[in-house]
Protein backbone atom coordinates (compact mmCIF):
# COMPACT_ATOMS: atom_id res chain seq x y z
CA UNK A 1 0.00 0.00 0.00
CA UNK A 2 1.30 3.41 -0.89
CA UNK A 3 1.92 5.84 1.94
CA UNK A 4 1.03 9.36 0.92
CA UNK A 5 3.42 11.62 2.76
CA UNK A 6 2.54 15.00 1.37
CA UNK A 7 0.68 16.94 -1.27
CA UNK A 8 1.55 19.76 -3.60
CA UNK A 9 -0.72 21.65 -6.01
CA UNK A 10 -1.74 19.71 -9.10
CA UNK A 11 0.12 21.03 -12.12
CA UNK A 12 0.01 18.55 -14.98
CA UNK A 13 0.23 21.16 -17.70
CA UNK A 14 3.76 22.18 -18.55
CA UNK A 15 3.72 25.45 -20.44
CA UNK A 16 5.74 25.41 -23.64
CA UNK A 17 7.41 22.22 -22.46
CA UNK A 18 8.33 21.01 -25.92
CA UNK A 19 10.10 24.26 -26.70
CA UNK A 20 11.94 24.27 -23.37
CA UNK A 21 13.07 20.68 -23.62
CA UNK A 22 14.29 20.84 -27.16
CA UNK A 23 16.20 24.01 -26.46
CA UNK A 24 17.98 22.81 -23.31
CA UNK A 25 20.63 20.19 -22.75
CA UNK A 26 20.85 17.88 -19.75
CA UNK A 27 21.81 19.23 -16.35
CA UNK A 28 23.22 17.40 -13.35
CA UNK A 29 19.93 15.59 -12.61
CA UNK A 30 19.42 11.84 -12.86
CA UNK A 31 19.24 10.80 -16.49
CA UNK A 32 20.01 13.71 -18.74
CA UNK A 33 21.81 11.77 -21.45
CA UNK A 34 19.47 13.03 -24.15
CA UNK A 35 21.17 15.60 -26.36
CA UNK A 36 20.14 19.22 -26.93
CA UNK A 37 18.30 18.35 -30.14
CA UNK A 38 15.61 16.57 -28.15
CA UNK A 39 16.53 13.14 -29.48
CA UNK A 40 15.70 11.22 -26.33
CA UNK A 41 15.13 7.46 -26.17
CA UNK A 42 12.61 6.21 -23.63
CA UNK A 43 12.20 2.53 -22.82
CA UNK A 44 8.58 1.59 -22.06
CA UNK A 45 7.98 -1.73 -20.30
CA UNK A 46 4.33 -2.75 -19.87
CA UNK A 47 3.30 -5.77 -17.79
CA UNK A 48 0.76 -7.82 -19.70
CA UNK A 49 -1.69 -7.98 -22.57
CA UNK A 50 -4.63 -9.69 -20.82
CA UNK A 51 -5.96 -6.24 -19.96
CA UNK A 52 -6.97 -4.34 -23.09
CA UNK A 53 -5.83 -0.94 -21.89
CA UNK A 54 -2.08 -1.37 -22.28
CA UNK A 55 -1.93 -1.92 -26.03
CA UNK A 56 -5.05 0.13 -26.86
CA UNK A 57 -4.38 3.19 -24.72
CA UNK A 58 -1.18 3.42 -22.67
CA UNK A 59 1.39 2.67 -25.39
CA UNK A 60 -0.03 4.84 -28.20
CA UNK A 61 -0.90 7.69 -25.83
CA UNK A 62 2.63 7.79 -24.44
CA UNK A 63 4.20 7.59 -27.90
CA UNK A 64 2.05 10.51 -29.05
CA UNK A 65 2.91 12.67 -26.05
CA UNK A 66 6.65 11.97 -26.27
CA UNK A 67 6.59 12.92 -29.94
CA UNK A 68 4.74 16.14 -29.10
CA UNK A 69 7.11 17.10 -26.28
CA UNK A 70 10.22 16.49 -28.38
CA UNK A 71 8.90 17.92 -31.65
CA UNK A 72 8.98 14.45 -33.15
CA UNK A 73 12.57 13.68 -32.14
CA UNK A 74 11.87 11.48 -29.12
CA UNK A 75 11.62 7.73 -29.52
CA UNK A 76 9.77 5.14 -27.41
CA UNK A 77 11.25 1.64 -27.35
CA UNK A 78 8.52 -0.78 -26.29
CA UNK A 79 8.29 -4.24 -24.75
CA UNK A 80 5.41 -6.14 -23.14
CA UNK A 81 6.19 -8.86 -20.59
CA UNK A 82 2.95 -10.82 -21.13
CA UNK A 83 2.66 -11.30 -17.37
CA UNK A 84 6.14 -12.82 -16.96
CA UNK A 85 8.31 -11.08 -14.34
CA UNK A 86 11.48 -12.87 -15.49
CA UNK A 87 10.85 -11.77 -19.06
CA UNK A 88 10.32 -8.19 -17.93
CA UNK A 89 13.62 -8.14 -16.07
CA UNK A 90 15.35 -9.42 -19.22
CA UNK A 91 13.61 -6.72 -21.26
CA UNK A 92 14.82 -4.08 -18.81
CA UNK A 93 18.37 -5.44 -18.99
CA UNK A 94 18.28 -5.25 -22.78
CA UNK A 95 17.17 -1.62 -22.69
CA UNK A 96 19.84 -0.76 -20.13
CA UNK A 97 22.47 -2.30 -22.43
CA UNK A 98 20.95 -0.33 -25.29
CA UNK A 99 21.55 2.83 -23.22
CA UNK A 100 18.07 4.31 -23.26
CA UNK A 101 17.83 7.68 -21.52
CA UNK A 102 14.92 6.78 -19.23
CA UNK A 103 13.00 3.62 -18.34
CA UNK A 104 9.24 3.78 -17.76
CA UNK A 105 8.28 0.54 -16.01
CA UNK A 106 4.85 -0.86 -15.22
CA UNK A 107 6.03 -3.81 -13.16
CA UNK A 108 4.67 -7.33 -13.43
CA UNK A 109 6.08 -7.94 -9.95
CA UNK A 110 7.03 -4.85 -7.95
CA UNK A 111 9.65 -6.71 -5.91
CA UNK A 112 11.18 -8.74 -8.72
CA UNK A 113 11.87 -5.65 -10.84
CA UNK A 114 13.88 -3.93 -8.08
CA UNK A 115 17.19 -5.44 -9.24
CA UNK A 116 16.69 -4.08 -12.76
CA UNK A 117 15.78 -0.66 -11.35
CA UNK A 118 18.99 -0.65 -9.29
CA UNK A 119 20.99 -1.68 -12.36
CA UNK A 120 19.45 1.13 -14.41
CA UNK A 121 20.31 3.70 -11.76
CA UNK A 122 23.90 2.44 -11.63
CA UNK A 123 24.05 2.99 -15.39
CA UNK A 124 22.82 6.59 -15.02
CA UNK A 125 19.36 5.82 -16.39
CA UNK A 126 16.40 7.45 -14.62
CA UNK A 127 13.40 5.23 -13.85
CA UNK A 128 9.73 6.22 -13.77
CA UNK A 129 7.38 3.71 -12.13
CA UNK A 130 4.19 3.67 -14.18
CA UNK A 131 0.77 2.63 -12.89
CA UNK A 132 2.32 0.27 -10.28
CA UNK A 133 4.81 1.42 -7.65
CA UNK A 134 7.94 -0.63 -8.36
CA UNK A 135 10.52 -1.18 -5.65
CA UNK A 136 14.09 0.01 -5.93
CA UNK A 137 15.54 3.53 -6.38
CA UNK A 138 12.94 4.96 -8.75
CA UNK A 139 12.98 8.68 -9.60
CA UNK A 140 9.26 9.31 -10.02
CA UNK A 141 5.90 7.57 -10.05
CA UNK A 142 2.64 8.18 -11.85
CA UNK A 143 -0.60 6.30 -11.37
CA UNK A 144 -4.16 6.72 -10.27
CA UNK A 145 -5.02 7.34 -6.64
CA UNK A 146 -5.48 3.64 -6.03
CA UNK A 147 -6.92 3.72 -2.53
CA UNK A 148 -9.45 6.24 -3.77
CA UNK A 149 -10.33 3.88 -6.64
CA UNK A 150 -11.07 1.20 -4.05
CA UNK A 151 -13.19 3.62 -2.05
CA UNK A 152 -15.16 4.53 -5.18
CA UNK A 153 -15.79 0.82 -5.86
CA UNK A 154 -16.75 0.11 -2.25
CA UNK A 155 -19.16 3.05 -2.07
CA UNK A 156 -20.82 2.06 -5.35
CA UNK A 157 -21.31 -1.51 -4.11
CA UNK A 158 -22.68 -0.32 -0.79
CA UNK A 159 -25.11 2.04 -2.53
CA UNK A 160 -26.24 -0.76 -4.87
CA UNK A 161 -26.83 -3.16 -1.98
CA UNK A 162 -28.98 -0.81 0.05
CA UNK A 163 -30.86 -2.77 2.73
CA UNK A 164 -29.37 -6.05 1.47
CA UNK A 165 -25.94 -5.09 2.79
CA UNK A 166 -26.66 -6.84 6.11
CA UNK A 167 -28.95 -9.63 4.91
CA UNK A 168 -26.49 -11.70 2.85
CA UNK A 169 -22.82 -12.10 2.09
CA UNK A 170 -20.51 -10.47 -0.43
CA UNK A 171 -17.51 -11.98 -2.18
CA UNK A 172 -14.33 -9.93 -2.50
CA UNK A 173 -12.29 -10.69 -5.62
CA UNK A 174 -9.04 -8.78 -5.19
CA UNK A 175 -6.18 -8.53 -7.68
CA UNK A 176 -2.82 -10.27 -7.70
CA UNK A 177 -0.60 -10.12 -4.62
CA UNK A 178 2.37 -9.34 -6.90
CA UNK A 179 0.74 -6.01 -7.83
CA UNK A 180 1.02 -3.37 -5.08
CA UNK A 181 -1.98 -1.58 -6.56
CA UNK A 182 -4.16 -4.55 -5.63
CA UNK A 183 -3.40 -3.98 -1.95
CA UNK A 184 -4.32 -0.32 -2.31
CA UNK A 185 -7.61 -1.09 -4.08
CA UNK A 186 -8.44 -3.61 -1.35
CA UNK A 187 -7.56 -1.17 1.45
CA UNK A 188 -9.70 1.55 -0.10
CA UNK A 189 -12.67 -0.76 -0.58
CA UNK A 190 -12.31 -2.19 2.92
CA UNK A 191 -12.28 1.31 4.42
CA UNK A 192 -15.82 1.74 3.09
CA UNK A 193 -17.19 -1.79 3.43
CA UNK A 194 -15.82 -2.99 6.78
CA UNK A 195 -18.52 -3.09 9.43
CA UNK A 196 -21.27 -2.54 6.85
CA UNK A 197 -21.26 -5.84 4.94
CA UNK A 198 -20.59 -9.48 5.66
CA UNK A 199 -17.67 -10.79 3.61
CA UNK A 200 -18.37 -14.46 2.98
CA UNK A 201 -15.32 -15.25 0.85
CA UNK A 202 -12.27 -13.25 -0.22
CA UNK A 203 -9.67 -14.12 -2.85
CA UNK A 204 -6.39 -12.69 -4.13
CA UNK A 205 -6.65 -13.57 -7.80
CA UNK A 206 -3.52 -14.98 -9.41
CA UNK A 207 -2.28 -12.76 -12.26
CA UNK A 208 -5.63 -10.90 -12.35
CA UNK A 209 -6.81 -13.52 -14.85
CA UNK A 210 -10.56 -13.73 -15.59
CA UNK A 211 -10.40 -17.53 -15.65
CA UNK A 212 -8.92 -17.54 -12.14
CA UNK A 213 -11.65 -15.20 -10.94
CA UNK A 214 -14.19 -17.53 -12.56
CA UNK A 215 -12.77 -20.50 -10.64
CA UNK A 216 -12.72 -18.52 -7.39
CA UNK A 217 -16.32 -17.42 -7.88
CA UNK A 218 -17.45 -20.98 -8.55
CA UNK A 219 -15.80 -22.00 -5.27
CA UNK A 220 -17.53 -19.18 -3.42
CA UNK A 221 -20.90 -20.18 -4.84
CA UNK A 222 -20.33 -23.77 -3.74
CA UNK A 223 -19.25 -22.73 -0.24
CA UNK A 224 -21.83 -20.01 0.43
CA UNK A 225 -24.81 -21.00 -1.71
CA UNK A 226 -26.02 -18.97 -4.66
CA UNK A 227 -28.96 -17.50 -2.75
CA UNK A 228 -26.71 -16.08 -0.01
CA UNK A 229 -24.49 -13.87 -2.20
CA UNK A 230 -25.87 -10.33 -2.47
CA UNK A 231 -22.92 -8.60 -4.13
CA UNK A 232 -19.41 -9.04 -5.49
CA UNK A 233 -16.48 -6.68 -5.14
CA UNK A 234 -14.37 -7.25 -8.27
CA UNK A 235 -11.18 -5.22 -8.48
CA UNK A 236 -11.29 -4.93 -12.30
CA UNK A 237 -13.45 -5.51 -15.36
CA UNK A 238 -11.60 -8.56 -16.67
CA UNK A 239 -12.26 -10.44 -13.45
CA UNK A 240 -15.84 -9.15 -13.39
CA UNK A 241 -16.38 -10.93 -16.70
CA UNK A 242 -15.17 -14.23 -15.23
CA UNK A 243 -17.28 -13.71 -12.12
CA UNK A 244 -20.45 -12.98 -14.08
CA UNK A 245 -19.89 -16.06 -16.24
CA UNK A 246 -19.69 -18.18 -13.07
CA UNK A 247 -22.84 -16.58 -11.64
CA UNK A 248 -24.74 -17.27 -14.85
CA UNK A 249 -23.48 -20.85 -15.00
CA UNK A 250 -24.81 -21.39 -11.47
CA UNK A 251 -28.21 -20.06 -12.50
CA UNK A 252 -28.05 -16.94 -10.33
CA UNK A 253 -30.88 -14.59 -11.34
CA UNK A 254 -31.13 -11.71 -10.98
CA UNK A 255 -27.40 -11.10 -10.93
CA UNK A 256 -26.08 -9.35 -7.82
CA UNK A 257 -24.23 -6.04 -8.25
CA UNK A 258 -20.65 -6.62 -9.44
CA UNK A 259 -18.04 -3.85 -9.45
CA UNK A 260 -15.15 -3.37 -11.85
CA UNK A 261 -12.35 -1.07 -12.96
CA UNK A 262 -10.66 0.08 -16.17
CA UNK A 263 -13.79 0.81 -18.26
CA UNK A 264 -12.89 -1.94 -20.72
CA UNK A 265 -15.23 -2.13 -23.69
CA UNK A 266 -16.53 -5.54 -22.62
CA UNK A 267 -17.16 -4.16 -19.14
CA UNK A 268 -19.00 -1.11 -20.46
CA UNK A 269 -21.17 -3.37 -22.61
CA UNK A 270 -21.97 -5.54 -19.57
CA UNK A 271 -22.99 -2.40 -17.68
CA UNK A 272 -25.33 -1.41 -20.53
CA UNK A 273 -26.77 -4.93 -20.47
CA UNK A 274 -27.36 -4.72 -16.71
CA UNK A 275 -24.97 -7.57 -15.92
CA UNK A 276 -22.17 -5.53 -14.30
CA UNK A 277 -23.15 -2.73 -11.96
CA UNK A 278 -20.22 -0.32 -12.37
CA UNK A 279 -16.65 0.27 -13.38
CA UNK A 280 -14.06 2.90 -12.58
CA UNK A 281 -12.98 4.94 -15.58
CA UNK A 282 -9.37 5.96 -15.31
CA UNK A 283 -8.49 8.66 -17.85
CA UNK A 284 -5.44 6.91 -19.29
CA UNK A 285 -4.50 9.92 -21.38
CA UNK A 286 -3.70 11.91 -18.23
CA UNK A 287 -1.62 9.10 -16.75
CA UNK A 288 0.27 8.38 -19.97
CA UNK A 289 0.88 12.06 -20.62
CA UNK A 290 2.18 12.56 -17.08
CA UNK A 291 4.58 9.63 -17.55
CA UNK A 292 5.76 11.03 -20.87
CA UNK A 293 6.35 14.47 -19.32
CA UNK A 294 8.28 12.98 -16.40
CA UNK A 295 10.37 10.81 -18.73
CA UNK A 296 11.27 13.59 -21.13
CA UNK A 297 12.11 16.02 -18.32
CA UNK A 298 14.34 13.42 -16.65
CA UNK A 299 15.98 12.54 -19.96
CA UNK A 300 16.88 16.17 -20.43
CA UNK A 301 18.09 16.56 -16.85
CA UNK A 302 15.33 19.04 -16.05
CA UNK A 303 13.43 19.37 -12.76
CA UNK A 304 10.11 17.57 -12.43
CA UNK A 305 8.75 19.59 -9.49
CA UNK A 306 6.26 21.49 -11.64
CA UNK A 307 4.11 18.47 -12.40
CA UNK A 308 4.31 16.66 -9.04
CA UNK A 309 1.14 16.61 -6.91
CA UNK A 310 1.92 14.01 -4.23
CA UNK A 311 4.77 12.20 -2.48
CA UNK A 312 4.62 8.43 -1.86
CA UNK A 313 6.73 5.68 -0.35
CA UNK A 314 7.48 2.11 -1.37
CA UNK A 315 8.98 -0.58 0.89
CA UNK A 316 12.43 0.40 -0.39
CA UNK A 317 12.21 4.14 -1.08
CA UNK A 318 10.81 7.11 0.79
CA UNK A 319 9.34 10.38 -0.46
CA UNK A 320 9.09 9.48 -4.14
CA UNK A 321 7.72 12.39 -6.21
CA UNK A 322 4.45 11.34 -7.82
CA UNK A 323 1.61 12.39 -10.07
CA UNK A 324 -1.60 10.69 -8.88
CA UNK A 325 -4.86 10.99 -10.80
CA UNK A 326 -8.40 10.34 -9.51
CA UNK A 327 -10.69 7.72 -11.05
CA UNK A 328 -14.33 8.26 -12.05
CA UNK A 329 -17.25 5.91 -11.23
CA UNK A 330 -19.30 4.78 -14.22
CA UNK A 331 -22.76 3.20 -14.08
CA UNK A 332 -25.35 2.95 -16.87
CA UNK A 333 -26.26 6.62 -16.42
CA UNK A 334 -22.67 7.88 -16.73
CA UNK A 335 -21.42 6.19 -19.90
CA UNK A 336 -22.15 9.07 -22.26
CA UNK A 337 -20.57 11.71 -20.01
CA UNK A 338 -17.38 9.71 -19.40
CA UNK A 339 -15.98 7.21 -21.89
CA UNK A 340 -18.07 8.46 -24.83
CA UNK A 341 -17.47 12.16 -24.15
CA UNK A 342 -13.72 11.57 -23.77
CA UNK A 343 -13.59 9.66 -27.06
CA UNK A 344 -12.53 6.36 -25.52
CA UNK A 345 -15.38 4.55 -27.29
CA UNK A 346 -18.06 5.57 -29.74
CA UNK A 347 -21.72 4.80 -29.20
CA UNK A 348 -21.46 2.50 -32.23
CA UNK A 349 -18.67 0.51 -30.59
CA UNK A 350 -20.64 0.08 -27.38
CA UNK A 351 -24.12 -0.49 -28.78
CA UNK A 352 -23.95 -3.77 -30.67
CA UNK A 353 -27.14 -5.11 -32.26
CA UNK A 354 -27.91 -7.19 -29.18
CA UNK A 355 -27.57 -4.10 -26.96
CA UNK A 356 -29.60 -1.69 -29.07
CA UNK A 357 -32.72 -1.85 -26.89
CA UNK A 358 -30.67 -1.43 -23.70
CA UNK A 359 -28.79 1.51 -25.22
CA UNK A 360 -32.06 3.14 -26.27
CA UNK A 361 -33.35 2.68 -22.73
CA UNK A 362 -30.52 4.76 -21.26
CA UNK A 363 -30.44 7.30 -24.09
CA UNK A 364 -27.22 6.03 -25.62
CA UNK A 365 -27.90 6.71 -29.30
Amino acid sequence: MNAYLGRAPVALAVTALAVTLTACGGSDGSGGSGDSSGEVRIGLLLPENETARYEKFDKPLMEKKVALLTLGKGKVLYANAAGDAVRQSAQADAMIKDKVDVLVIDAVDSKAIAAAVTKAKAAGIAVVAYDRLAEGPIDAYTSFDNEDVGRVQGKALLDALGDKARTGKIVMMNGAVTDPNAASFKAGARSVLDGKVNVGKEYDTVEWKPENANTNMASALSALGKDKIVGVYSANDGMAGGIITALKAAGVSPLPPVTGQDAELAGVRRIVAGEQFMTVYKPYAREAEAAAELAVLLAQGEKIDGIINQVVSSPTSKRIPAVLIPGVPVTREDIRTTVVLDGVYTVEEICTDSLKAACDEIGLK
